[in-house]
């Protein structure tokens, strides 16, 4: 009759036996690591996109001082910062924007948040636009939305507490403001 161990000695050797110590570590910390290339890779993105959207505002502000843009309208305007900020996705139904005049003198605060354009009713007109006259100090602010590559992690993820607001139907929103003076032709 042959001698079989018993289960204590079984465990015994289990619990010394040392391999596959490298897959536990592994398993362990990929998820961590996953999570933190994904939301570099998204923070990338959305930062790409802001400086892009910044970018393409001042151009486009620039030729609207220089008389070079005419005649100045949303959707001029609109298709103007568009060419210029490349990498924004569908830039010409996600932008919107929002001009306005203000009195050095008589300071009135423009409203905290940006006029962004509605994925329910993409009709719906600016908050006010209007095109001004010249030696006018005018604001001009635009709003591109945009939908997170990878949503469940990093700058997507609510759960690990974004606190990027979001807009219409989960999308974040990309907010640049110039301030320019009209100047005389």
């Amino acid at each position: 009759m042959t001698h079989r161990p018993g289960p204590h000695r079984w465990l015994g050797h289990f619990a010394r036996d040392e391999r596959g110590n490298g897959t536990i570590e592994f398993v362990i910390l990929l998820p961590f690591f996953l999570v933190l290339f994904m939301s570099t890779f998204e923070l990338g993105m959305a930062l790409t996109r802001q400086v892009m959207l910044d970018r393409g505002l001042d151009m486009t502000v620039r030729m609207v001082r220089l008389g070079q843009i005419a005649p100045v309208e949303h959707d001029t305007l609109k298709a103007a910062i568009c060419e210029r900020a490349a990498i924004i996705p569908n830039c010409l139904t996600e932008l919107k924007l929002e001009m306005r005049p203000l009195d050095p003198r008589a300071w009135v605060n423009i409203p905290n948040r940006a006029d962004c354009i509605d994925r329910e009713d993409y009709a719906i007109a600016p908050r006010e636009f209007t095109p001004g006259v010249m030696n006018q100090l005018m604001i001009l602010r635009a709003c591109a939305l945009f939908n997170p590559y990878i949503p469940t992690t990093g700058l997507g993820s609510e759960n690990l507490g974004s606190h990027i607001p979001r807009e219409s139907a989960d999308a974040y929103a990309l907010i640049a403001m110039a301030s320019f003076v009209i100047e005389p032709q």
